[in-house]
């Protein structure tokens, strides 16, 4: 049985596994996809103070290997539920079963999907939620970015130097994004902004040839040639299997303040799953030190 087992290896998850460690507890980490976490789709991270620039890979495989190098067990494998129990709380995760006397759930949030027919058939075929990931795949043609806010722009800017014309196709008629990405955006001859439009439909057979757009005002629809579409319009949290456990909001975060105490004792929730304001690296990070100690804290004295 672990001391921690926490729940993600994002940010959150990997820096409540380095203050664990460093407080002498054993710690096993399960990540269902790969660990590192939504910070691994950036380019560009210019926001982490002390920092002038890093890659989001970069960041993500310093942080692993800094909690691997102090002792962090981790395993890649889904939590599909979670229960407590007599000596603290089980999960199981590819059929197997993991205890722990504490529990630090950091599942983090998926990308949000556009909910349009055949968006699921056409994802890897043109349709994709990770500019770093696919952007390659579609260098030196036309491609579309929906969304409106920092990771839109981002993946915008991002494509911008491999793609020869990217449009960025946004619901309301002005971006929500900070507004040096913005004025990073305008830069950037080949980003053509299409904002008060939204994709209704998706063209091509096997693969993506092209957009259906509406306008939000007039409700006119006009169509788009494209090889590709990155959806970057937010996330939702992915915390189902915790729900008997934990009290969730009406969005699915898990309800918890600055003291990352959930409503379960001996449960607590860093980074983007859990209710907050402001959801970034160095809030997931903040969250992911304050739970550890606080999981440590609780170990301490049961």
């Amino acid at each position: 049985m672990y001391d921690l087992l926490i729940v993600g290896g994002g940010t959150a998850g990997l820096t409540a596994a380095v203050y664990a460690r460093r407080a002498g507890k054993s710690v096993l980490v399960l990540e269902g996809s790969a660990f590192g976490g939504q910070i691994t789709a950036s380019p560009l991270v210019e926001n982490w103070p002390g920092t002038k620039a890093v890659s989001g890979i970069s960041f993500a495989d310093g942080l692993m290997e800094q909690a691997l190098d102090l002792g962090m067990d981790a395993e890649l494998e889904r939590v599909t539920a979670a229960q407590r129990t007599e000596g603290g709380f089980s999960l199981t995760a590819g059929g197997r079963e993991f205890e722990g006397r504490t529990l630090i759930l950091a599942t983090g949030a998926k990308h949000r999907k556009l909910d349009l027919p055949r968006e699921e058939e056409l994802s890897g075929q043109g349709v994709s939620y990770c500019a770093v990931c696919d952007g390659a795949f579609f260098a030196g043609q036309d491609t579309a970015v929906a969304g409106g806010g920092d990771a839109a722009l981002q993946s915008a800017l991002f494509l911008s130097g491999l793609c020869r014309r990217v449009y960025l196709i946004h619901r309301r008629d002005q971006f929500r994004a900070e507004p040096s990405h913005v004025r990073a955006m305008e830069g950037r001859a080949n980003i053509v902004p299409l904002l008060s439009r939204r994709v209704t439909g998706l063209r091509g057979e096997e693969a993506l040839t092209g957009l259906e757009l509406t306008d939000t005002a007039t409700g006119k629809t006009e169509e788009l040639a494209v090889s590709s579409l990155f959806v970057a319009v937010g996330q939702e949290p992915d915390n189902g299997a915790f729900a008997s456990l934990v009290e969730l909001d009406g969005a699915g975060y898990v309800k918890a303040g600055e003291d990352c105490r959930t409503s379960c004792p001996g449960v607590f929730a860093a980074g983007d799953c859990r209710t907050k304001t402001l959801r970034q690296l160095t809030t997931a990070a903040a969250d992911g030190s304050v739970a550890a100690v606080a999981a440590c804290g609780w170990l301490d004295q049961i």
